[in-house]
């Protein structure tokens, strides 16, 4: 004797399952709760051990400065203190500047600040920005190195570390890539925002 709840079981196993059209996705997750300002952080530990022989080298200049004898061979001796503290400073702002980046996206713009004194920073405004894409892996292989990065054909990066990142399209063609933590996240946040700045379409007129 056959069981119908268990024929009726297996018909609804076969039934096809319809993937949701995009405009319903999009509809869906309009309606997700965004925060005003969304911050995310990217860290680079290794760069502090670049720091430190930034400062080793300015150390040596200063007991360099301190302790040699200027009576002979000044112009070399000069020249060695100049070089030490010159190449320890570069070093020491290069790698502090870039230990760390912070993204912050609210209402109105995107701001991206390097390091512990925010410098350098770039503040892109929404209406500036016509999409923005995931991107599961960047690395300095791709840019040339840490930092803040320009290549003609791919527009301009801040890279921290390798891993997750996200990529903006600008309304001049350009593009900015930054490294940051949960960057799907911010993705969402970015994409929601620019949606709610799209004009929307009037309403049709009844009167006839």
């Amino acid at each position: 004797m056959r069981d119908p709840e268990r024929d009726h079981h297996l018909r609804t196993e076969r039934l096809p399952v319809a993937p949701l059209p995009e405009t319903v996705t999009e509809a869906a997750e309009t309606w997700v709760r965004v925060p005003d300002k969304w911050t995310g952080r990217a860290t680079n530990r290794v760069q502090w051990l670049l720091a430190a022989v930034g400062a080793a080298c300015l150390a040596l200049g200063i007991e360099l400065a301190v302790d040699s004898a200027w009576s002979g061979g000044i112009a070399a001796l000069l020249m060695a203190v100049v070089g030490c503290v010159a190449v320890g400073l570069l070093v020491l702002f290069g790698t502090l500047a870039f230990v760390h980046v912070e993204l912050t996206v609210d209402q109105y713009a995107l701001e991206v600040r390097c390091g512990h004194m925010g410098v350098p920073r770039r503040r892109i405004p929404l209406d500036h920005v016509v999409g923005a894409e995931f991107v599961p892996r960047v690395t300095p292989r791709h840019w040339g190195g840490w930092g803040y990065r320009w290549r003609p054909e791919k527009g301009t990066a801040v890279v921290v570390r390798r891993g997750e990142g996200l990529i903006l399209t600008l309304g001049d063609g350009r593009s900015f890539t930054v490294t940051v933590d949960d960057a799907e996240t911010a993705v969402r946040v970015i994409r929601h925002r620019l949606r709610m700045r799209r004009p929307r379409p009037a309403p049709p007129d009844t009167r006839s």
